[in-house]
This record gives structure tokens, sequence and C-alpha cells, in this order.
């Protein structure tokens, strides 16, 4: 077990849990500092503190602020996703991939690509959150008399809809070279060139979602002890259920939307979770979205430094460092099955 630190309120916080929480701030400085123009220690003050339209001044709020705060709005949906997936599916390895809510919103957008349905965030953001809504509506239908007994077949149910919407899109950008050209700078999964009123845009989804999940992870923590006793105790399970999908589908169609499907950060914040927490559903959300910002920054930065003067795509490099992290996460902690 994690050893412990006693918090102010006398609980026993996880040190780990403390130390991701000090890597937060950490995370948001060298994305604010580092990149092709790195900045020193004292401009990267003088631009916070007394900001006069100085070169790095203009670097840190017109270019590295909402690209920042992006990344830890979207990490923190994808890692609190993470966990609520990995309880309504009691897999360890779930994600929001997992039951076709991403495919969805991917295919949403491209659709609205496609047709020029939309030209703005907040319609990128809704067409995706229509997708979402409706992947994983069409899921939770597919596999709705399993969903009591542990949810074996909504995994497949969402696996299927997953191979069957990712064809879908590949067929729709094949066939247009302008959406596949739009395709290509949008699926990669990034925080470069994404505008800088994006944050605010995805904000409000992610918030609620957030709200959403804290409040589903109580359910979590009767569902844990099994479809009948929890129903026993008053809980509504099916309502459990679709308040779960609810939150995924808003987090999920905001960070997709925003960045693009952005592989492994979801699986793997959920999973540092688990390892930290253990089998607390409503701390685990917490940590999730912790890990899920500190990663997602991470890996961004990681990206800038690594391919100077340009830089690699933060999907690219998530995906590189998340499979080893998660292999070694897994045996490490002995979560799979």
């Amino acid at each position: 077990m994690p050893r412990a630190s006693r918090n102010g309120s006398g609980r026993l916080l996880p040190r780990g849990v403390t130390l991701l929480a000090l890597l937060v701030p950490v995370a948001t400085i060298a994305s604010l500092a580092l990149g092709a123009n790195a900045l020193s220690p004292g401009e990267l003050t003088h631009a916070v503190l007394r900001p006069d339209g100085q070169e790095g001044d203009v670097i840190v709020w017109s270019l590295r602020f909402p690209r920042t705060m992006l990344g830890l709005l979207v990490g923190a949906a994808l890692g609190a996703a993470g966990v609520l997936m990995q309880g309504h599916t009691r897999n360890a390895l779930a994600e929001p991939g997992l039951l076709g809510v991403s495919a969805g919103a991917a295919f949403a957008v491209v659709l609205s690509l496609r047709f020029a349905a939309v030209d703005t965030m907040l319609g990128m953001v809704a067409a995706a959150g229509i997708g979402a809504a409706l992947a994983a509506t069409a899921v939770y239908a597919l596999a709705r008399h399993s969903v009591h007994e542990g949810g074996p077949a909504l995994v497949v149910a969402g696996a299927a809809l997953t191979a069957f919407l990712g064809a879908l899109t590949s067929a729709v950008v094949l066939l247009d070279a302008k959406t596949l050209d739009s395709y290509r700078f949008w699926a990669v999964g990034s925080l470069a060139e994404r505008g800088q009123d994006t944050p605010a845009v995805i904000a409000p989804f992610v918030i609620v979602g957030l709200l959403l999940a804290a409040m589903n992870a109580r359910s979590l923590d009767l569902l844990a002890l099994g479809n009948d006793v929890a129903a026993s105790m008053g809980l509504k399970v099916t309502r459990a259920r679709l308040v779960g999908l609810a939150a995924v589908t808003l987090l999920t169609a905001a960070s997709v939307a925003a960045c693009g499907p952005i592989a492994f950060i979801g699986l793997l914040a959920g999973t540092l979770a688990r390892a930290l927490v253990g089998a607390s559903w409503i701390r685990g959300v917490l940590v999730g979205a912790l890990a899920g910002a500190v990663l997602l920054v991470g890996s961004d930065v990681i990206g800038r430094l690594v391919a100077g003067p340009g830089e690699l795509q933060v999907g690219v490099v998530s995906g590189v460092l998340g499979a080893p992290l998660l292999i070694w996460v897994i045996r490490r902690r002995e979560l799979i099955l």
C-alpha cells in the first residue's frame, strides 16, 4: 500500500497523491517556460507578474498560457473519464474509447467538417457531444440486459461500435480531400494552434462533466459491492449508469472536439488512480483528474523539447510514453486480471 501523510483534517492521504498534486503547478510552470524559445525564471516571472508587451510576455500570454490551460482541462477530463469507465465496466484497463464514445464524437466532428455544418469550436463541441451521446446510448441499449451483471457485453458492444464508427470515419475522409486535410490536422491529437478561446469554450463542459463524475463516484462505491446489494441499499442502478455515461460523454466530447483523440491518457490516469487510492472511487475521480492533467501537460512539454525547433504532437508522445508506463504500473501494482 502507498505510504500516507496526514492532512489538515486528520485523514490519511497517500504520499503519491500529495506528490501528484504538487506536480500540477510544476507541469504548469514547465509548460509556460519551455519550448522553442525557452524563458529564464526572470523572464517568466516578469511575464506573469509585470507584463508590458515584451517578447516573453507575448509568448506566455498569447501562446503558452492558453495551450497550458487547454492541456490541464483536457487531461483532467480524460483522467476522470478513465476512472469512471473502469468503475462502470469493472475493467481495470478501460478508457473512454472502450465504449465507442470517442469514436462517436470523432465521427460527428468529421461529418460536421465534411458538410461544413460548423465553423467554430463551440459548434465542434456540440457536434462531438451529440455523436458521443448517441454512441453511448446505442452501446447502453445494445448491452442493457447485461449492464446489471457487471457489463461484459457493454465492453463487447463498445468495441464493435468503435470499429464500425472508425470505418465510417475513414470512408468519409478518404472520399473528400478537403475533409482529409482538416481531419489530419485535428486527428493527430495536439494542443498546438487550437485558438486562444478554446479553453474558455470547453471549460463549462469539462466542469459540468467533472461534477457529474464526482457525484457518480459515490454510486460506484456501492456498485462495487454488486448490483443486487447496491439496489438493496437504495441505489437506482440504471440511473447511476446513465449519469456515468452522461459524465463520460461530456468529458470525452469536449476533449475530442478541442484536441482530437489522444491515446493512453485516460487509461493510464485511471490505472494510476487505482494504484494510489485503491477501491475508493470518490477519491479516484479526483486523483484521475490530477494524473490526467499532469500526464497530458507533461507529454506536451516533452514533445516540444525532443523535436526542437519543431515539436511532436502530444498524441504521439502520449502514445510512445504511455504504453511502457502503463505496463510498468500494471506489473508493479498487479492490476491486470
